[in-house]
């Protein structure tokens, strides 16, 4: 029971009005920290970006990926459109993949995994460098000696072997071959996927057909080359024939 003047047990009018601007200055609060937070992501400069790292290049100059990926100093971090810059870099004939992160509070990583060569195709000039995807990696004058040299079935621009399934054929065989055997291949042909051949440095010609079944056929080859022959056919390893 309220005693004289009282407006109730628990304060009445007055403690519903306390408790409503309670509720008020906390989402003034909540709402002026949310602005500051949002002016300080967005608006204020502090975090936006003021470098951006490249790594794993080695081919692709620098300032080549910098121009494609095109990010604008100054940029907040939360508007950094990563798979945007992603697919720019991508564009880079060189570039195999990539991957782009920001790093708070100011920077942008851009990291970069660049073709890797598997073949060499004479052209005027030198030799041009091809993936395992046919894709021209570099132009150089001398063939390293790593790279076995690669002739195309048909007479056809280098740029036409992207995506040849000959080409995929061929790196794929070389990538499979035993430690031992592969160094001593000087060159390939593939006129077909399951037609890949290897001409090794002391003259001897190996049809190794397709890239399947590699073990196999390499323990079938090093029992047949102790006979000294000049022609080895493993293509089917069931069925070796060696001339």
């Amino acid at each position: 029971m309220s005693g004289p003047g009282g407006s109730g047990r628990d304060g009445g009018p007055s403690r519903v009005r306390s408790r409503r601007w309670l509720a008020v200055l906390l989402l003034l609060s909540a709402a002026g920290i949310a602005g500051g937070v949002t002016w300080a992501l967005l608006g204020s400069g502090l975090f936006a970006v003021r470098s951006v790292v490249v790594t794993g290049i080695r081919l692709v100059p620098e300032s080549e990926v910098l121009a494609a990926a095109g990010v604008r100093s100054g940029t907040p971090l939360l508007r950094v459109n990563t798979a945007r810059i992603a697919a720019r870099v991508l564009a880079i004939r060189q570039v195999l993949a990539v991957r782009v992160s920001t790093s708070w509070p100011d920077r942008v990583v851009i990291a970069v995994r660049e073709r890797t060569p598997a073949l060499a195709v004479a052209v005027p000039g030198g030799f041009d460098l091809i993936d395992a995807y046919g894709v021209v990696v570099q132009l150089v004058q001398t063939r390293p000696a790593i790279l076995p040299l690669y002739t195309p079935a048909a007479a056809e621009p280098v740029s036409s072997l992207r995506g040849d399934p000959d080409v995929s054929a061929a790196a794929a065989v070389l990538a499979g071959l035993p430690a031992s055997l592969r160094p001593t291949v000087t060159s390939v042909t593939a006129p077909g996927p399951d037609q890949v051949t290897l001409q090794l440095a002391d003259g001897v010609t190996v049809v190794w057909g397709g890239p399947g079944d590699a073990a196999a056929k390499a323990r079938e080859l090093a029992i047949l080359m102790a006979t000294g022959a000049r022609y080895y056919d493993v293509s089917s390893a069931a069925t070796a024939v060696t001339n």
